[in-house]
């Protein structure tokens, strides 16, 4: 499969972790619905952002996806560029900021094949944060020392891209209430993580083949050379 890349400017516990993120964006989209806060950007920040901006409205002029774009930074410099190109490709995962953390990743972390029997190549290790609610004491690093701009707030699968990534910081421009006023309802997925599998929009049948489902994770466990990421 092709490596997704966009083009270039012409001169640029998962459960505990959904449920905060629920709570933040909530806050985020109530609190800022009628009078979002404005925050102010430095003359380099306005260039990320931009750029960000570029992205989105190409993807719009050409059919691409939603106006949706974002950029990924790495000491002061792009090192990945994402649009949502949902249409282009016909697959709804194809929002910016996984399509920037696809791009970012494959230059940072080039290695292909990573832990498979045809590579040796590993990702670099960092020790979990203190304080740290995780579970191992270290995990790959991933996009730890980036930071992540994006025209409009992350909707919940991309925030969760965000936080597997181990991007250091967020910045966004419109509210999710801006993105649900253009027609892509984001908010609300955020307050349905939040209920019981039960009440969810979608239906949830958890425990389905309990046993054999855990032949894989006995697998994993009995590996000695786990990786973690």
């Amino acid at each position: 499969m092709a490596r997704f890349t966009c083009e270039e400017v012409a001169d640029q516990g998962r459960r505990r972790f959904l449920a905060g993120g629920a709570a933040a964006a909530t806050l985020i989209t109530t609190s800022g619905a009628s009078a979002p806060a404005h925050a102010e950007a430095t003359a380099k920040q306005k260039e990320f952002m931009a750029e960000a901006n570029r992205l989105a409205v190409e993807a719009v002029d050409k059919g691409w996806g939603g106006p949706f774009g974002a950029v990924i930074v790495q000491d002061g410099e792009i090192v990945g560029r994402g649009q949502n190109r949902v249409l282009l490709t016909g697959c709804p995962v194809y929002h910016a900021e996984v399509t920037a953390i696809i791009e970012a990743s494959a230059r940072l972390n080039p290695k292909t094949l990573m832990g498979s029997d045809y590579c040796d190549g590993l990702l670099e290790m960092i020790p979990r944060p203190a304080g740290s609610p995780d579970i191992v004491a270290s995990r790959a690093k991933m996009l730890a020392g980036c930071e992540i701009y994006v025209n409009g707030a992350p909707c919940p699968m991309c925030m969760s891209a965000i936080y597997w990534s181990r991007i250091d910081r967020v910045y966004f421009g419109a509210s999710l209430a801006d993105a649900t006023n253009a027609g892509f309802s984001d908010a609300f997925q955020y307050e349905d993580f939040q209920k019981p599998y039960e009440k969810r929009s979608i239906a949830v049948t958890p425990g389905l083949e309990y046993q054999s489902s855990q032949i894989a994770f006995q697998t994993w466990n009995k590996r000695p050379n786990r990786h973690y990421y």
